[in-house]
């Protein structure tokens, strides 16, 4: 049975806070959103929600969303139910969410592996970082938002308007160590990237 991506009626940032605030498991949220919790104003309007979890603490987002209806990529490009209990394969790193089968999808959930309390990047696993620096400062002072840095490598692979728009928006605000680390990584990922004649 196929299932409809859409519609989407994402929600906001202050309503994922509020549905996740007594979650015991770490969570950010991701995407255009978490540059624009960076930035503190929205600069372009957004057509989802993304939260980044580590894929260790799947059951735990998945009882936190018990009577949600919840969808695995898998494979990617196509939806099919995730099961109570199912522990997702490796190869899965996206989760389709919604309240009930009727409503609109409102929720992106990204799964990335740490081990250890080490994170790694999924696309090159010599990049690593410690699991408490995945934490970007919002301006609302809610810790829950990914570093910029991080976002920006994760689009970076093959950048939309959207993530340029976000590359442009953020760019001269990064920090010293900010720029480095996403210098040192892009020119790791990728050397000739047009991003790295702009940091």
């Amino acid at each position: 049975m196929l299932i409809d991506l859409e519609p989407w009626e994402p929600m906001l940032p202050a309503e994922v806070t509020d549905l996740l605030r007594q979650a015991t498991f770490p969570w950010w949220i991701a995407g255009g959103w978490a540059i624009d919790l960076h930035l503190g104003r929205q600069t372009r309007p957004h057509g989802d929600l993304d939260v980044l979890i580590l894929r260790e603490d799947q059951l735990a987002v998945q009882q936190t969303l018990s009577g949600w209806d919840l969808h695995a990529a898998d494979p990617p490009g196509t939806l099919r139910p995730w099961l109570a209990g199912e522990v997702l394969p490796a190869e899965v790193h996206d989760l389709w969410c919604r309240r009930t089968p009727s409503s609109a999808w409102s929720l992106q959930v990204m799964i990335d592996d740490a081990s250890d309390g080490v994170w790694t990047y999924r696309r090159d696993d010599r990049i690593r970082r410690p699991v408490d620096d995945l934490d970007g400062n919002a301006c609302d002072g809610d810790p829950r938002v990914l570093a910029p840095e991080i976002q920006l490598l994760q689009k970076s692979k093959t950048p939309r308007p959207k993530d340029e728009a976000d590359f442009l928006a953020v760019k001269d605000l990064l920090g010293p160590d900010q720029r480095t680390w996403l210098v040192q990584c892009l020119t790791l990922t990728a050397p000739t990237h047009h991003w790295l004649a702009q940091l």
